[in-house]
Parts: C-alpha cells; sequence; structure tokens
C-alpha cells in the first residue's frame, strides 16, 4: 500500500514520521545541552536514516522531474552514507576504540569509493545500472561482511568484564543494532520488496534508540545522585575559587555558579539575581564552554574537585 501518490510505502511512511518526531525531539533537547556529542551523532544517525528511508521510498520515480539517473545516484547514495556512518557512530557513541581505522579510513575506502567509481563516474558514462551493480557491490558487500565481524568482536570485547544482567541488556541491543547493518549491501543487490528492506534496516535504528534513551535516563539518575551528595556535603571552597579564576569566569558566571552550587535550578537562579531564565541558561553554557565539561554537575565537579571524572560522562559503553 503506497502513500500520496508516491512510491513510498505505508510502512515506510510510518517509520519516517516516528524518526521525524524522534528528530525533532532530541534535537530540541541537544540545543538544551549543545555539549553532549553523543547526542549529536545520534542526532545525524537518524537523519540519514531519515534521508534513506524517504530516497529509498521515493525514487526512482517517473513522475518526479528529476532524471531517472540522478534519482538513482541519490537512492543508493543514501544506502552508501547510511552504510558508512554506522561504523563511524558505534566507534564514537560506544567508544569501541578498535573501529577507529575502519571508522576513518576503511569505510571510505571500500564503501565510500566503489560507490563513486561504479554508480556515479561509470554509470553516468555507461548508463547500464544493473552492470554497475554488478562489479560495484562486490568490495562493499565482502567488507560489510568483514566489518561485522570485527564490529561483534569489539562489541564482546567491551562487555567481557564485569558482566550482570544490565551488561547483557546493553550487549544484545548492541548486537541488534549492528546486524540489520550488513543488511544495507545486501539489499544494494538483491531486488527486495520496499517493505522487507525498511523493516529490516529500520529495526538496527530502534535497538540503538532504545538504547539510547535506557542509557540516558540511566545517566540522568546517576547525575542528580550525584549532584545532590554534592550540594550536601560540599567540597574545597578555596580550590573553587581558584578554578574560577583559572577558567576566566566573569563575575557574574562565578554568581550563578554559586547559587548553582547551592542546589537552585536555572528559574530560581534567574528569580534571585532578577534576569530571565534562558539568560542563566546561556552563562551557564558559556561557563561549561570555557571548562570543557557537558552537564551542570561535571561543571561542579571540575570547578570544585579540579577534576572530570570521565566515566559519568553520557557515552554508550
Amino acid at each position: 500500500m503506497l502513500v500520496f501518490g508516491t512510491q513510498i510505502h505505508i510502512v515506510t511512511f510510518i517509520f519516517i514520521i516516528l524518526e521525524m518526531g524522534m528528530f525533532i525531539f532530541q534535537f530540541f533537547y541537544y540545543l538544551f545541552r549543545p555539549q553532549d556529542k553523543i547526542r549529536l551523532w545520534y542526532l545525524l544517525l537518524l537523519f540519514l536514516m531519515l534521508f534513506y528511508n524517504i530516497t529509498g521510498g521515493l525514487f526512482p520515480d517517473p513522475k518526479i522531474q528529476i532524471p531517472i539517473p540522478t534519482q538513482e545516484m541519490v537512492a543508493y547514495g543514501s544506502g552508501f552514507l547510511m552504510a558508512s556512518y554506522f561504523p563511524f557512530y558505534f566507534y564514537k557513541a560506544f567508544d569501541l576504540k578498535s573501529l577507529r581505522w575502519h571508522a576513518l579510513y576503511g569505510v571510505p575506502l571500500f564503501l565510500m569509493l566503489p560507490y563513486l567509481i561504479f554508480f556515479v563516474i561509470v554509470y553516468s558514462i555507461n548508463g547500464n545500472l544493473n552492470a554497475d551493480i554488478k562489479f560495484g557491490m562486490i568490495a562493499p558487500l565482502i567488507y560489510a561482511i568483514v566489518l561485522l565481524w570485527v564490529i561483534f568482536r569489539a562489541i564482546r570485547r567491551e562487555h567481557k568484564e564485569q558482566r550482570n544482567k544490565n551488561k547483557y541488556f546493553e550487549e544484545i541491543a548492541m548486537h541488534c543494532a549492528v546486524t540489520p547493518w550488513a543488511a544495507l549491501a545486501f539489499f544494494g543487490i538483491v531486488e527486495s520488496s520496499q517493505l522487507i528492506e525498511v523493516l529490516c534496516t529500520n529495526t538496527g535504528i530502534i535497538a540503538i534508540s532504545i538504547l539510547f534513551i535506557w542509557k540516558s535516563i540511566k545517566q540522568a539518575r546517576l547525575e542528580y545522585q550525584q549532584f545532590t551528595e554534592m550540594v550536601v556535603h560540599g567540597v574545597r571552597p578555596e580550590l573553587f575559587a581558584e578554578n574560577c579564576l583559572k577558567y576566566k569566569l566573569t563575575n557574574r558566571e562565578v554568581e550563578i555558579v554559586k547559587l548553582l552550587r547551592s542546589g537552585l535550578n536555572a528559574k530560581e537562579i534567574g528569580d534571585r539575581l532578577f534576569i530571565a531564565e534562558r539568560t542563566v541558561t546561556t552563562h551557564l553554557q558559556n561557563v561549561m564552554g570555557k571548562t570543557q565539561t557537558r552537564s551542570r554537575l561535571e561543571l561542579l565537579r571540575k570547578l570544585e574537585l579540579g577534576i572530570f571524572n570521565a566515566p559519568d560522562q553520557l557515552k554508550l559503553s
């Protein structure tokens, strides 16, 4: 069943709506905390998936006033782009350091380069898409299988210690997220129905989204608990003053951070200083930029303790 007289299947359309809603929600949350690079990488993942679903569903369509060869290039390009970003996302978001070479060098060499050669240059010359698919997908398909095994090993190595039910859940979710990734190369060769392709490729995004939300909630609870403990017990005031000078905080920024230390939120700080809540948030973001921290808890830790505890960052590993 197609929608709005296009080539987009109803299931594809449902995924597009769901992912668009998730993208909008996460985008506004990212604007509140622009230091959260993990969320930025997740937003890019959602954007590429939306682009893949939309172009893969629409193209090729003779009714669209775009040359068919161009439509084919864009449709296959969105798939290659999505497949190329997956290893980088897992390398960064899940902190799988063993994927660094593949994410930065292997993917451009064995995925993007074949696409540019066969699906752009050669296809522009001969106009024979079937032949270009036959030869252009050999290296990407083989590399996808190799990279799938490399990612599985990296995930297993990451979770081999301190195993508990949470670690098992995380590992299983990561495997579920990675497995459909290899299907992108397979669907580039096989002319499957749009329904099967969409269901398979979007399964990974669903698994990643569930894991991302679960980890975000878990991290938020931890931050709140640690923030409460910090407010109750307090730490060396002289070190706080030294660090404020070290990071060149303005008098207003120091004033706001001190009120934050006392347990007030942005609205309460604004009421106390007779300024807008948004102004308080802007000052706090500026301070986090100067101190290279990504949350208010991390900010207070760095100013009061002089350290930045990496394990408490929002990272999916």
